[in-house]
This record gives C-alpha cells, sequence and structure tokens, in this order.
C-alpha cells in the first residue's frame, strides 16, 4: 500500500493568522515527501476559509518547488467551473514546472452553495455531464490542435501551451457511484473514494461497485484505487480529545453547507448543532473514532490492514480537519515513525 497526504489551507476562526497556515501547509508535505509519501493532493473550493484553494495549481506548484520528490494530484477541479483551453494550459504548465510530477484529478463538486456563486443555475446533480465532456477535450488539447463543438463548450482549432511533460498524465477520477466508477473504469481513470464519516462496510461496498465495473468492462482494469479518510494519531488523552472535538466542529460545518442549514459568515460556515444534522454528518464520537483513521499507532496499523486486504493500493491521509497545526504535525509524525513502517 503506498500512501498520499491531503491538506488544505484552513482557518476555523478569524484570529488563526494566514501566513502560519501557508507555512504549516507546506511543512507538512515536506514532511511527507521525505517520508516517502507518493502524492500531495490540493483540492478547489471557493469562498471558504475552512478549505482555502481557489486554484489547486497554484498550491502545487508552490509545494513542488521545495518538495522534490513527491508529485503534485490536483484533488480535484470542478469541471464546470473551468474553460477546456484554460484547464489544459494550466494543468500542463504544472507538469513543466514540475518536471513532469502532475497527477491530474477531476470531479463534479460536492457543495451547491458553491456552485450558487461560480455557476449559478446548475444543480450540483447535473455537473457530472460537464465532467465528463471535459475530460477527453482537455486530452485532445495536450495532443495538439482540435477543433470542439460540445453541448457545454465549442472552439475553433486550439492546443493547449504548455504540453504536459508526461506522454501519459495520470488521470484520477474522484467516485462513489456506481455511473462513476463505471466511467473511470471504461476510460482508464485513477479512483479516489472518499467515504467520508462511514463505516468501513461503505468501503467494502466501494469494492464491490469497482469489481463490477471491472467485469462489465470484460476483467480489463490497470488504474490505481486510492481511498481518503480523516486522519488522526495520538498517544495521549489529551491530543484524542482535540481531535474527536475538532472533527465534531469540522462535520458541524461541512453539514452545513451540503444541508445548507446554517449561513457562511464572511467565509466561515457557522457550527450547526449536530442534532439538526442527519447522514454522514450526525456521528456519536464514539462512532466516528471507530469509522475514521483515528486511534493510536498500533489501532491505526490495524485499520490500514483492513483497506490492504480489501485492495486499496494507495491511501490518502486527510490531514486537513480543524485540528491545530502542532497537533497535526504530531499526528503526522506518529504515522510515519510507527504506522508506515508496518507497509514497507
Amino acid at each position: 500500500m503506498k500512501f498520499h497526504i491531503a491538506i488544505n489551507l484552513e482557518r476555523m476562526t478569524p484570529e488563526i493568522d494566514m501566513k502560519a497556515v501557508r507555512d504549516h501547509t507546506l511543512e507538512m508535505v515536506k514532511m511527507a515527501d521525505a517520508a516517502g509519501f507518493e502524492i500531495a493532493w490540493a483540492a478547489e473550493h471557493h469562498a471558504l476559509e475552512m478549505t482555502i484553494a481557489p486554484n489547486p495549481f497554484q498550491m502545487l506548484t508552490w509545494w513542488g518547488e521545495y518538495a522534490k520528490k513527491i508529485r503534485l494530484g490536483v484533488g480535484v477541479v470542478n469541471a464546470a467551473y473551468w474553460h477546456p483551453i484554460n484547464l489544459a494550459g494550466e494543468a500542463a504548465l504544472l507538469d513543466l514546472i514540475s518536471d513532469g510530477r502532475l497527477e491530474f484529478g477531476i470531479g463534479s463538486g460536492a457543495y451547491q452553495r458553491e456552485f450558487d456563486r461560480m455557476f449559478p443555475g446548475l444543480d450540483q446533480k447535473d455537473s457530472w455531464k460537464y465532467m465528463q465532456e471535459m475530460l477527453p477535450v482537455v486530452k485532445k488539447l495536450w495532443a495538439g490542435d482540435y477543433e470542439h463543438k460540445g453541448e457545454y463548450w465549442q472552439f475553433p482549432k486550439a492546443t493547449s501551451c504548455p504540453k504536459p511533460v508526461q506522454k501519459d498524465v495520470p488521470i484520477w477520477v474522484a467516485a462513489r457511484a456506481p455511473i462513476t466508477f463505471d466511467y473511470a473504469v471504461q476510460n482508464g481513470c485513477n479512483i479516489m473514494s472518499w467515504p467520508l464519516t462511514m463505516p468501513f462496510s461503505e468501503a467494502e461496498e466501494y469494492r464491490a461497485r469497482l469489481d463490477a465495473s471491472i467485469a462489465a468492462n470484460g476483467g480489463k482494469y490497470d488504474g490505481t484505487w486510492a481511498l481518503m479518510r480523516h486522519s488522526a494519531i495520538y498517544d495521549n488523552e489529551d491530543d484524542r480529545a482535540a481531535a474527536m472535538a475538532s472533527v465534531r466542529g469540522v462535520l458541524g460545518q461541512f453539514g452545513n453547507l451540503m444541508t445548507k442549514k446554517g449561513d457562511v459568515i464572511n467565509g466561515f460556515p457557522e457550527h450547526v448543532p449536530a442534532d439538526q444534522l442527519d447522514g454522514n454528518f450526525r456521528y456519536d464520537p464514539a462512532t466516528l473514532e471507530e469509522n475514521l483513521l483515528f486511534g493510536s499507532p498500533e489501532v491505526v496499523t490495524e485499520k490500514l490492514k483492513q483497506y490492504d486486504n480489501i485492495g486499496v493500493d494507495a491511501f490518502i491521509y486527510y490531514a486537513s480537519m480543524g485540528m491545530d497545526m502542532g497537533q497535526q504535525k504530531r499526528s503526522l509524525e506518529l504515522f510515519i515513525d510507527k504506522v508506515m513502517p508496518n507497509f514497507s
């Protein structure tokens, strides 16, 4: 099993210094790079302090100048917010600057609130159509001159400038629904899945969907399946309690964005009380600790072995969950020193 890290610039309150947040993400990526993590992932989100990520290509270019080995993953761009020529060029420029380390992830977004501002009138549930039109167009622009007359974009002959350094840029699709697994397998894309706060059985269900998609594709698939979880490794009660409080706070904000049961004030989503949420967002601390990659190094090692046993090729250590920066570093250090050696 290989390991990736996903980290955002995040502020839970206005008092947190933005420059400290900036420097913290780079320090975490450099730690992951030195430890042999394969990919560092940066997201795309807009107008939210909890995920400050207006352009993942900028973040990854910066990280790549200081972390020289780790690959640079766009996880993921929202296809509906981009023009194909713009997206192809931005991605290829990152590949050029980083000497061929681009991992290109594309998806269809998560928050209707964000769509209401970035693409008014588009229902998030329909945004997958933009992703499925966008991806082949970007690949054709990387190859050379191409004219497009599609449903959502039309343009005369153009090409990506620059071109990617890599002959075949690794493509990633964020997938939970069967239709997206089918699309990824049929098109030879790598897959990243996020079970949110659901139990291990959710990951097993994703494995079943992947296997069904592979079978429907005649047994053909040579891509990578990566699975992401909120991660916190601790060796004392204070850090354990802080991690639980942090993730519950983030889930209150995340639930706000998904269900629109609260407001967002100057970029900070209001915390929605747990008793007003349901589904993925309403969990007691004991259930969260069991479902997420939380625990001592020994407990976390056993959880990862479960994922390894169902065929997870890479685990994405999701570091952004509202913990203070010192605890985030302590958690990653424990993971590197006491968990990763069990999977070498």
